[in-house]
């Protein structure tokens, strides 16, 4: 059987982006034996360490090197290119685009338009930004359908735990009534350093240190993180059509030393729980700190480790936790996607 080739066009290159393209070298004689096709990223584009175009395929260990040794591809590489994120969504001739930009969580933009480009040319997206999902899951779900596009998003909420696949591929025919979930590693951290006795402040100065916490905190702690996942789960699993904005939403900024204690005297501790069930008709989803008890599955999810709990009508409640995930899951939710292309697109 000949082998075919799948290009891929590649909009950020991050360390979730660099670890991919690893991903796809080491398996890449694996992926042509089993389904004959050989996986080409013919594009990728970085918003400030320039980009690199070639239709017959980029020299992957080199852009690597060009990471690891400079942070920036080379200028005299005969695939450098000024090329933007969207000029490539636009021009590149490829089959898959793979949206890896940073999240713009307020707007889920411009990831939006990267994946609509994709779709208007008839071309499959996968995205591992959870923008698009959480702010205009609906309308990408639509236009791909009347594009005749595949749309896949395993990788926007705990890496590359099979959250998404696993509703889809079995458990037909299962309504999913209620979804919880501890979605943010961050607030595991500063909850967990606090009920060591440590103050707030210097919780979030050495989880800077340690590479836990972003520069800016706020989106973790205040909870539009989990807000962002908690739209995402809701979108895909429950069909609600709703926002990060729409997610009754708090943080726990406002979460003491004291609290933490008389959780802990009652033989509780205290999580932020992302929350989606029906209510009136109506899906609704919060994000909100609680005290669950240490018989919990949920009391023993620490640092960055992640669970959701799904359940359903017809096979009660299912719990996934993904346990102290490195970048690799992250990698691995966009191979698998990549994979469920080849095999949905009728020539394999």
């Amino acid at each position: 059987m000949m082998t075919k080739t799948l290009k891929v066009a590649m909009l950020g290159f991050g360390n979730a982006g660099q670890a991919f393209v690893k991903l796809l070298l080491d398996k890449h004689d694996e992926i042509v034996d089993k389904y004959k096709y050989d996986i080409k990223v013919v594009a990728i584009s970085t918003k400030s360490r320039g980009s690199m175009v070639n239709e017959k395929g980029i020299d992957l260990r080199l852009a690597l090197s060009d990471m690891e040794e400079l942070n920036h591809f080379r200028k005299n590489r005969e695939d450098y290119s000024s090329f933007n994120s969207m000029e490539i969504a636009k021009t590149v001739d490829y089959n898959v685009i793979i949206e890896l930009t940073p999240l713009e969580i307020f707007t889920g933009q411009p990831a939006i338009d990267h994946i609509k480009t994709a779709f208007n040319r008839s071309k499959h997206a996968i995205t591992a930004n959870k923008g698009p999902i959480a702010w205009a899951y609906e309308e990408l779900k639509d236009l791909a359908k009347k594009q005749d596009s595949l749309f896949y998003y395993e990788t926007t909420v705990m890496d590359g735990t099979p959250i998404f696949n696993l509703v889809e591929e079995t458990l037909e025919f299962c309504k999913i009534t209620e979804v919880n979930g501890i979605l943010n590693s961050t607030t595991n951290y500063v909850l967990e350093e606090i009920a060591k006795g440590k103050e707030y402040d210097d919780v979030i100065v050495e989880g800077k240190k340690r590479g836990f916490i972003e520069a800016n905190p706020a989106m973790d702690i205040e909870g539009w993180d989990a807000a962002a996942k908690t739209a995402v789960l809701l979108n895909i699993l429950m069909g609600a059509n709703i926002t990060p904005a729409d997610i009754d939403r708090k943080g726990i900024e406002d979460i003491t030393n004291k609290q933490i204690e008389e959780a802990a005297n009652k033989g509780n501790v205290i999580k932020l729980i992302c929350h989606g069930s029906i209510k009136d008709g109506k899906i609704i989803g919060t994000v909100q700190p609680k005290e669950i008890g240490k018989d919990s599955i949920y009391s023993n999810i620490k640092g960055t480790s992640s669970v959701v709990t799904i359940s359903t009508d017809l096979m009660g409640d299912i719990s996934i936790v993904e346990h102290e995930p490195e970048i690799e899951q992250t990698a691995y939710g966009v191979f698998g996607d990549i994979l469920r292309v080849i095999k949905s697109i009728g020539l394999v």
